[in-house]
């Protein structure tokens, strides 16, 4: 039990000492009214949502750090400028921009290099396509449960720019100290219970091949597709090799791909977007994101997968 509390501790301080950094930085921004100059960039985006302008600095935010938009999504709803539903909607489209980062950062970097240009090609577009879907439902929601009239008042957001530095530092770190403390005990007891869990092997209990005989996964890929589901890296390095020797078809070797990503997104849920997400906005709100998100990338990746079946 001790070295469960330890790891637990130790998680909790690599993590939230990023959140406290992300918090005051975003805090201090948002007091000189740096990101309300940002807006314009992403406000036909969220004027599209009903979002409010708020909403598009957070979007801005996300495209160089997923986290440190969701600490200033989550300040602006526990200071009242954001609805549960904007900040819900705000935190959903906060994770878009990462599907198209990381296209240059590990799709083509990687993935293609590894997989080939047509296998590691589909599996970037499938990625890349998960985003473009998840904005399009984030938009659809917006424009059926929110109220345009809702986002104006939030538009109004605006700090004096005479502010000095100092004054923004304490003013910044006067208001995210409460939350903090709320985030980090919660973050410790979530990531607890998970790392109990996977201590005994409640995480770990289910097996990758009743799936894969259900979907007519050959025999030859189970281990590397038992491989991918814990570490895509190295799924996708042995897969490599058997799609050049020509021993796994290029639709099989996708089909692999997209089951092993469907088998892993929930695990990756688990682990750190359930901890993270349940900090900062609390544990229904943290965990109604986690799962909508999940369930999208699982869907598309579904709806790809059995595509192959019939291709195949």
């Amino acid at each position: 039990m001790l070295d469960i509390i330890q790891e637990a501790a130790k998680s909790t301080i690599s993590t939230m000492s990023t959140v406290f950094l992300m918090l005051f930085l975003t805090g201090i921004m948002a007091e000189m009214g740096l990101f309300h100059k940002m807006a314009f960039i992403a406000e036909p985006l969220a004027s599209a949502s009903h979002l409010p302008t708020i909403s598009a600095s957070s979007f801005v935010v996300s495209i160089g750090s997923k986290l440190a938009a969701n600490a200033m999504t989550a300040r602006l709803k526990e200071e009242g400028h954001l609805t549960e539903r904007q900040a819900f909607l705000s935190a959903l489209l906060n994770t878009v921009p990462v599907y198209f980062r990381e296209m240059f950062t590990y799709q083509l970097a990687y993935v293609i290099p590894v997989l080939g240009l047509i296998v590691g090609g589909a599996y970037a577009v499938i990625f890349s396509a998960t985003g473009i879907i998840k904005l399009i439902i984030i938009v659809m929601l917006g424009r059926r449960f929110l109220d345009r009239d809702l986002a104006k008042p939030a538009e109004a957001i605006k700090i004096a720019p005479k502010r000095s530095i100092m004054q923004a530092a304490k003013s910044s770190l006067a208001g995210e100290m409460p939350m903090f403390i709320r985030m980090t005990v919660i973050f410790f007891l979530t990531t607890f219970l998970i790392i109990y869990l996977n201590k005994n092997g409640a995480l770990e209990s289910m097996n990758v091949l009743p799936l894969a005989h259900l979907f007519h996964v050959p025999p030859e890929t189970i281990v590397p597709l038992t491989v991918f589901v814990a570490s895509p890296k190295a799924g996708m390095s042995i897969l490599g090799p058997m799609i050049q020797s020509g021993s796994l078809s290029e639709v099989k070797a996708l089909m692999v791909l997209m089951l092993g990503s469907m088998f892993m997104l929930p695990f990756i849920a688990i682990r750190s977007e359930i901890p993270n997400h349940a900090s900062l906005f609390g544990m229904r709100m943290g965990l109604s994101l986690v799962a909508t998100s999940t369930a999208i990338s699982m869907l598309v990746r579904l709806t790809a997968l059995c595509l192959l079946m019939i291709m195949n």
